[in-house]
Order: structure tokens, then sequence, then C-alpha cells
């Protein structure tokens, strides 16, 4: 079997680089330059992308050997059928490492034709670090990096403001590419950069918030060689992900006169605000993510596919979604019924295994940020308890005791939660139980006792499950 690299594949073209991308991860390979590579196909964007190694370790050597190439496997569930196909990414040109040749890394800032800056360096990624403070050394920190490259382009094109960049972030936290251009202000001032590097930064380079949201599992180990066999090549950088993709992309219009995604039919959208999506993803997806897992668990379910193919669970997951979590936000309901439509493919995708277990890690904070939300919202605007979120709420109360129908429950947490839910169970009586965790704003950041019948609903839900559980 032939090794995959630009001399076994025939015909490939040669693009201008026009992207630096910090970060060689699935993700980003998976999504992003699936993303460049159909632009280039279906729209012309004639685009490559240097890839940057932003840790010392990392996936820079095995790239390189492969000359940038890796394909992308695309398997899940959309609009209700399995889907399957592989693509050739051809548009990675391989990988520098900063930490090996800091030289060769800054002399990307020279490259003329160079437009877009893309990263995702994980959520610490975008920090600031004052020990970063010679500009002349290689930063740790990638806004650090950043922050020196852009400088030395600054100072190679004379600040010439059509050599500025549009530079998208995609670390998963909120006003990430406002966050990125205050730290490289930060370093700017740290590092004593002159007053007209600063305006150049304002004046001549775009910074967007983003959204980004596909599953992408990565590499496929269990079945790498039948992948092999059908592509005809040895790839030891296949990247497995679901059909699905969104990119929300906040920021002005030269982005998108630039980007052709959507063009390219692709499911990127440029907006003035992407806080609607943000609140939308955190609510629908891992709102329902979050609701269904201590409901499924506690019915004996082990993974979310089983949970939403149930004949009880399943329902109960729509219902909750359809009826409890999309009448609280604000977004057209038909955009939101198709997102949630999506969201229950993805969860059906019979090529993931995902495991309840997986997404129970610190389910109080994320019970607080992706539900607790949704269900006061219902309240204010119906007047009304919503049951399914109720039930979810009393279900996460018996979840974290440890232990139910004589099996331990997959608690992960900070101990000092784990310790107060085994305090609170020592009691036997389900309304105390109800009102000590309802009061708690350590874990809600209010007095949920406050919200008119929460308490008794919740006791009552806790009643039903310990019932349950005795049978």
């Amino acid at each position: 079997m032939k090794t995959l690299n630009r001399q076994n594949v025939s015909d490939l073209p040669q693009r201008p680089i026009k992207i630096i991308q910090f970060g060689e991860g699935n993700f980003l390979r998976g999504f992003v330059d699936w993303i460049i590579e159909t632009m280039n196909d279906k729209a012309n964007f004639n685009a490559d992308v240097q890839l940057v190694q932003p840790i010392a370790q990392g996936l820079g050597e095995m790239i390189n050997k492969q000359d940038g190439l890796y394909h992308v496997q695309l398997s899940g569930i959309q609009s209700g059928e399995a889907r399957e196909e592989t693509k050739l990414i051809t548009c990675v040109r391989g990988v520098i490492n900063p930490y090996e040749n800091y030289s060769a890394y800054l002399q990307l800032a020279e490259n003329p034709d160079l437009r877009f800056i893309i990263s995702n360096t994980t959520e610490a990624g975008i920090s600031y670090n004052p020990e970063d403070d010679n500009k002349d050394q290689l930063a740790q920190s990638f806004p650090g990096k950043l922050t020196a490259l852009l400088f030395k382009r600054f100072e190679v094109f004379g600040a010439d403001n059509s050599k500025g960049l549009h530079i998208i972030p995609c670390e998963l936290i909120d006003k990430n590419g406002e966050k990125l251009k205050e730290i490289i202000l930060q370093y700017a001032s740290l590092w004593k950069l002159p007053e007209a590097f600063i305006l150049w930064i304002n004046e001549a380079n775009t910074f967007s918030n983003t959204l980004v949201d596909r599953i992408v599992p990565g590499f496929p180990r269990e079945n790498i060689k039948e992948i092999q066999e059908n592509i005809g090549y040895e790839d030891n950088l296949v990247v497995k992900a679901e059909p699905f993709h969104l990119w929300v992309i906040e920021g002005p219009d030269a982005v998108k006169a630039e980007f052709p995604a959507e063009e390219a039919g692709l499911d990127v959208k440029f907006v003035k605000d992407q806080s609607p999506y943000r609140t939308r993803k955190v609510r629908i997806l891992n709102g329902a993510h979050t609701s269904l897992v201590p409901v499924a668990y506690l019915h004996g379910l082990r993974t979310v596919r089983e949970s939403v193919e149930d004949p009880i669970i399943g329902p109960f997951l729509n219902e909750t979604i359809q009826g409890e979590i999309i009448p609280t936000l604000d977004l057209p309901k038909e955009e939101l019924e198709q997102f949630a439509n999506d969201v229950m493919d993805r969860f059906k995708n019979p090529f993931v295994k995902h495991q309840l277990s997986s997404i129970a890690l610190n389910s109080i904070s994320k019970f607080k940020v992706r539900v607790l939300p949704s269900l006061l919202e219902y309240v204010d605007r119906k007047g009304q308890l919503p049951p399914n979120l109720v039930r979810s709420l009393a279900a996460l109360i018996v979840f974290y005791k440890g232990s139910y129908n004589g099996e331990a429950t997959p608690v992960q947490d900070d101990e000092e939660i784990i310790n107060y839910f085994k305090a609170i169970w020592e009691s036997d009586d389900l309304d105390h139980v109800a009102h000590e965790v309802l009061k708690n704003i350590n874990f809600w950041d209010t007095d949920l006792t406050k919200v008119e019948g929460l308490q008794n609903a919740v006791a009552q839900e806790l009643s039903q499950l310990v019932e349950k559980e005795k049978v």
C-alpha cells in the first residue's frame, strides 16, 4: 500500500498560502480545513493553509511526513438517513514548529498573499502570560506568538493597512475574538511596541467572535485498516467527524466578502451578534445532553444513542427540547426546530458510541449553565414549571447520591460537592433533601426555593425515583 504524500498522489493543485492556522489537532483538521477544502472545490477560494504547532509537542512531524495530506471521513445521521463519505484534504501545506525554528515561523509574516489567522489552542490557549516579556524571544502563550508575528508583518510591510489580517479564533470561550485582541494589545504594551503598531492592529485587522460546532472523534483506530484499504493509501492521520457542521462568525462584512463559505453551500453564518446562536447551542445541544444524562442513567441506559432510541426516554428528550427549551429562546421557531432535529440526528449517530458517563463530568455546574436558564425562563414566560426539566433536576439530585438500584452512579465532580451530597442523602426526608439542595447558592447562584412550587415538585419527583429504586 502506498504511503500518502504528494509524490504518490498525482495532479494536486498548488495554491497560495492565504491562511495561517494555529493548531494541528483533530478538530481543526476535521472542521476548518475540511471547510477550506470545500471552498476550494466549490467556490474557487484558491487557498492553502500553513499550520503552526502552538506547543512544543504535537502532530507536526506526522503531518509533514504526509506532506499535509490526510482524509476526513464523515459518518453519521443527516436528515434522518445514515451518511458516510471520505474526502482527501489537499489544502494543508505542512506544519512549522516555532519551538524548533522560530525564524521560519516569523518569516510567515512576510507572505503577501496571507489574509487569515485561524486558531484553536484549547480554551486555555487565549491567555496572557506576563513572563512572555521579551518580544525577541519565543512567547509561550499563543497570543504572545501571534503578537510577534503581527509585529513582524507590520514592520515588513511598513504599516500598510492592506496587509492587515482577518483573525478568526475557534477556541470555545465567549467573545473569543475580543479576548484575543485584548491580550495582543496587552503584549504590545508590555513590549513597549510603537503606537503606530497599536493603530495598525485596530484599523487594519479584524477580530471575529465565533462559535464552532461539529463532533470530531478523531482517528478511527477501530477500523483504520478497512478505511486505508478503501482509500488505497497508508494514511495515519485520518480524521473521523460527523456530517453536521456549524460555524457562526461575528465580524465585519469584509470577512464574509473574502471567505466564500455560503457560496460553497456550507453552514457558515456571518452575523452581527453570535450570542443567540451560542445560547441556542448551549440550551438545546448541551442542555439536552445534560438534562438527559441523569434521567436516562437512572432508567438503566448507558449511551446517548440507546437513550434517544428508547421508547420512554427518547420521547422525554424530544418533548423537553421542543416543549420546554425552544419556547424560551428568541431565534425564529423554524430555525430552532431545524437545529433541534439536527441535534436528535446527531444523538442517534450509529458511528459514535457516546457514553452517558462521559457527559456526567461536573454535572452540577453544567446544569446551572446549560439547563437552569431554560427552567427559569420557562417559569417567567409561562407562569408554570416545566415538568421534564424539573424531573431532570430531581434525577440529578438522586444521581449525586452515588448509587441507584445497587449500582454506583458515575459521579465525577469536586470532592467538596460529592461530600455535600453524601451528607444530604443521610436524611430520609425528601422534602428536606430538595430544600437543602435548591437553596444552595454555591450551586445555582440563586436560592431556587424561592421559585414558586419548585421545591414541592422536586420532592415529589425524588419520591417517585426513590420508590422505583425500592421495587
